[in-house]
């Protein structure tokens, strides 16, 4: 499915620097940065989704004669991954100001356009980075603190700093980043890991693929004109759009497993078959979309994308209430 060629080409990763907005400028406005400004450093949008799956994790983890984790426990872990998350972003941005500043979608974030300095993010997202892992620690238990940390690890590191400029294997590879927030909410609630987190984890991981590269077709220009190796920038439209739907086979195998082996019943099994026939479906229209349908074709999968894995997840406990 992913391309393993070694023979790829060898990218420039430095970014010229856009000149729009001084140095000094950004840095003077910066002093005034607001409560939202550093709210937006937290990536809102992608840390709803680590909240949800983390959610549908502590959920669906099995409660013992006590009657499970305590409420103020599930809260204080929700809210400390959701904060762990938002770290990892926080640091994602201080690393890609040069590439956020010459690409159209993330030129307005608060480094770039000079709302929040370079050293100010970097010392927010370590500072929320080190505070969130230790109280989870502290407050909930040791396997669930090292899990996130690992995960700010995984997507600051080895996603952001080093898989992102160098391959085109960085969304198959740091996509276990965004993959691991169901594992850390079932570890908070039961200090163990089992079969369903893992398979939730698979099922994230083989959708980010295809999630992602519905987007970069889109933005292609943009990736390729700042020297990022994106697939369609590697591999070009065709492959990409065939891997995509390899994927999405892959992920909706996965997809039924839960029900499969004995996780998730009948309810759970019929609406993944169902929400992931759409997503395979519209995978294969985008494949063999004509050039002048391909832009709409990819819009809409990226769209998709996020409903289904939302609709996916909440059909764990919905499948457990209904109990059938």
């Amino acid at each position: 499915m992913a391309n393993n060629s070694t023979d790829l080409p060898v990218f420039d990763t430095s970014v010229p620097r856009a000149d729009d907005v001084s140095d000094a400028t950004k840095e003077m406005v910066s002093e005034m940065a607001s409560a939202a400004d550093y709210f937006e450093l937290l990536k809102p949008r992608v840390m709803s989704l680590v909240v949800f799956t983390t959610l549908i994790g502590m959920i669906m983890a099995p409660t013992g004669a006590d009657g499970g984790v305590h409420p103020v426990v599930a809260f204080t872990a929700l809210l400390l991954i959701a904060l762990g998350a938002g770290a990892s972003g926080a640091l994602n941005m201080w690393y890609d100001a040069d590439i956020d500043a010459n690409m159209e979608r993330t030129r307005t974030r608060p480094i770039p356009s000079g709302r929040v300095s370079k050293d100010s993010a970097l010392g927010f997202g370590l500072t929320l980075s080190a505070g969130s892992v230790m109280c989870l620690g502290v407050f909930v238990n040791w396997l669930s603190a090292g899990l996130l940390a690992f995960t700010i690890f995984f997507y600051a590191v080895v996603y952001t700093v080093w898989l992102k400029r160098h391959t085109a294997q960085n969304i198959v590879i740091g996509g276990a980043a965004g993959a691991f927030p169901p594992v850390v909410g079932w570890a908070a609630a039961t200090g163990s890991v089992d079969v369903l987190p893992v398979l939730m984890f698979a099922i994230i991981f083989f959708w980010t693929p295809p999630h992602f590269w519905a987007l970069a077709l889109l933005k292609n220009k943009d990736y390729t004109e700042n020297n990022i190796p994106m697939m369609p920038v590697v591999a070009g439209s065709k492959n990409t759009r065939f891997q995509i739907l390899a994927y999405s086979l892959v992920m909706a195998g996965f997809a039924a497993l839960p029900a499969l082996l004995g996780h998730a019943g009948l309810f759970y099994a019929l609406f993944s078959t169902a929400l992931s026939a759409v997503f395979v479906a519209m995978s294969f229209w985008l494949f063999i979309a004509p050039d002048s349908r391909q832009a709409a074709a990819s819009k809409a999968l990226f769209a998709y994308s996020i409903l289904y894995l939302f609709l996916l997840f909440a059909g764990f406990p919905a499948d457990k209430l209904i109990g059938i």
